[in-house]
């Protein structure tokens, strides 16, 4: 192979690394240009950091992590203990009147599962949100919840499926299970088998980091295509 032969391989072969580049480092480098970014948490006493001191909850932890990735990131707390998807969609007007909001991590229906409500309430409310965000052009990480086992195999499957659909809007990074690697390890949740420990919490934000990141860079990609040319 000649000089010039092997300048074009080597060429070739750089673009095709660029290409196949992993999306959790585009995403990283994405994340730490240009203004901060606001997410906004809608979610329940999982992200309300539930039983933990404010150092050790999940916003306090996502937000370090943000930070030591470099993302210029402001984190917006609307997470209530207690709430029910009906709740979150009840208050999101006043949230998002409070301020600009550039992203959305939604993470509720817990406690809809938690009191047995009917799956198809859980889905109206849900809807509500997401259309809500999505007519703003808010970019959404919706985190999945599923049912307590002992209402049944059927009620479980109706409560998954609402996560499921509402996950292949184009508009949403689905996440399916917000405690996944959690649930059945005493070891990483508190007594009641549910709420993180802090070492749960330190588990669920890296495993989530890596979608943040992702929907970070998202909504940067909105804001500069919004942007004036010149």
């Amino acid at each position: 192979m000649n000089q010039t032969a092997r300048l074009a391989s080597r060429i070739l072969l750089a673009a095709l690394m660029a290409a196949v580049a992993p999306w959790p480092q585009q995403a990283a480098k994405a994340a730490t240009a240009g203004a901060p970014v606001r997410l906004l948490v809608l979610g329940d006493s999982l992200t309300a950091g539930y039983g933990l001191p404010v150092e050790d909850g999940f916003q306090a932890r996502l937000a370090a992590a943000l930070k030591a990735q470099g993302a210029l990131v402001t984190l917006v707390d609307a997470a209530v203990s207690g709430d029910t998807t009906s709740d979150g969609a009840a208050r999101l007007g006043w949230v998002l009147g409070g301020g600009p909001v550039d992203a959305a991590l939604i993470e509720l229906g817990g406690n809809d599962g938690l009191r047995g409500l009917d799956p198809a309430l859980m889905q109206h409310a849900m809807t509500q949100i997401l259309d809500a965000l999505a007519a703003k052009h808010i970019p959404v990480l919706l985190s999945g919840m599923l049912a307590p086992p002992n209402l049944g195999a059927d009620y479980d499957n109706r409560f998954r499926a609402v996560f499921t659909e509402l996950g292949k809007r184009p508009d949403v990074i689905f996440d399916p299970f917000f405690l996944q690697g959690l649930i059945g390890h005493p070891e990483l949740t508190q007594a009641d088998g549910i709420h993180p420990n802090a070492a749960g919490v330190k588990i669920e934000v890296a495993r989530l980091l890596p979608l943040v990141l992702q929907l970070v860079a998202r909504a940067k990609a909105q804001e500069t295509a919004k942007a004036p040319a010149g």
